[in-house]
């Protein structure tokens, strides 16, 4: 194979990309780049450049991202009200593409030839990542140290960053810890005591909402404002979308809104338990749907849930960057032209409850909705003819079959 001379990794300065640096070092003997993408996870991101540094890198990326993930990737994902397998909001899948496009952007910028991450053989990050760099630059090669090396277990692990003095916590020396993803959309928590689905989840696995049952006993009102599909403001303020997420984010877990017990369908062909907590992306839900019922057309509306099961598994199975998502996004975001106005919700015990909307480009009636004297005039003879050709293929089925 044609040799590497410079490698740009996903880097978490966590135990394993800590030691997919020294093994890719070691292994091609060229030079690493560190990215590590500032996704909003809540973690403090200058220990990873400080480990980074001390395994001999040279070129160390740390970029925020906040605000692109929130703009580019986890709007336009909301907009399509997108839920893959009617339940999970998609926190892991849509941050993927967005670091991969780094990835690849940073590779072309320094001049590197492939590009490494520290997904493991048995999920679905390892297909999202390499699909993204084949759809954005066919010619990097990437590099999955997990599918390669000879390391099967986690004592393994520890022995060789003993064996090359990488330095790990205490609290990563005993049984293996919960696997975390975090990001600003969500935490998602895999693993121990989770791969057992009839164990109910410990309750300090949620770290991000608090009980249900121990939240506020009065409930909080707020106001979201949408424009052309996206929110813009939250109790009358406009913010920027990262803002606007994190304060959602607050309000939400204060309320317990958000919490998710749920076993999926990985692409690769296995069945997964994962804690999920999404508190401000549950929100925007409710309140992106209620703009678009006063909004939205019925036939177009209809069909914006008719096609969001297939747009949520391209996002979850890594075609972010595949013509069919873009296709479906063009109409989706078509569809989002009207979608502006307010949207009240009661956020209450883990609910988050929609309960007045408002819009300047409303098609709610009362006048036409109305048991009252209206000042539309509406003929209730129409029903009649409506009816009886709605119902002309129906009686002639029963006139066929003898009923």
């Amino acid at each position: 194979m044609t040799k590497i001379e410079k490698i740009v990794l996903s880097y978490s300065g966590g135990l394993d990309t800590s030691i997919i640096l020294k093994w890719l070092q070691e292994t091609y003997g060229c030079e690493v780049v560190t990215f590590t993408a500032d996704l909003g996870q809540g973690e403090e991101l200058e220990p990873a450049r400080a480990k980074a540094e001390m395994s001999g890198v040279k070129d160390i990326r740390i970029v925020d991202l906040r605000e692109e993930f929130v703009r580019d990737f986890v709007f336009p994902m909301l907009r399509a009200n997108a839920l893959y397998e009617g339940q999970y909001l998609l926190g892991s899948s849509i941050a993927r593409p967005l670091i991969a496009k780094h990835l690849v952007g940073i590779a072309r910028e320094v001049g590197a030839d492939a590009v490494a991450h520290g997904a493991t053989g048995k999920g679905n990050d390892q297909i999202r990542f390499e699909l993204a760099v084949n759809a954005l630059d066919p010619s990097i090669r990437v590099i999955a140290p997990w599918r390669q090396w000879t390391i099967r277990s986690r004592m393994q692990l520890l022995e060789y960053a003993e064996k090359h003095r990488i330095l790990v916590p205490s609290d990563k020396r005993g049984e293996a810890p919960f696997s975390i993803d975090a990001n600003l959309l969500h935490t998602s928590t895999e693993g121990k005591s989770l791969e057992n689905p009839t164990e109910v989840a410990p309750d300090h696995v949620y770290q991000r909402t608090v009980d249900p049952i121990d939240a506020p006993e009065a409930p909080e009102i707020i106001t979201i404002g949408f424009d052309r599909g996206d929110p813009v403001s939250v109790n009358g303020k406009a913010m920027t979308p990262a803002a606007l997420l994190t304060e959602l984010n607050g309000l939400g877990g204060r309320h317990g809104v958000g919490r998710l017990d749920l076993v999926e369908n990985r692409f690769i062909g296995m069945k997964s338990r994962g804690i999920y907590e999404t508190p401000g992306g549950t929100i925007l839900l409710a309140a992106h749907r209620g703009i678009e019922s006063i909004t939205l057309d019925r036939a177009a509306a209809h069909l914006k849930d008719e096609i969001m099961p297939r747009y949520a598994e391209l996002i979850y199975n890594g075609f972010w960057f595949a013509p069919e998502r873009e296709m479906l996004q063009a109409l989706i975001d078509h569809s989002q032209a009207f979608v502006s106005g307010e949207v009240t919700l009661r956020l209450y015990k883990g609910s988050a409850s929609v309960i007045s909307r408002a819009s300047p480009c409303s098609l709610y009636s009362a006048d036409l909705v109305t048991f009252e004297e209206s000042a539309i005039a509406f003929d209730h003879h129409d029903a009649e003819g409506f009816i009886r050709l709605n119902g002309l293929r129906l009686r002639s089925l029963a006139a066929r079959n003898g009923r």
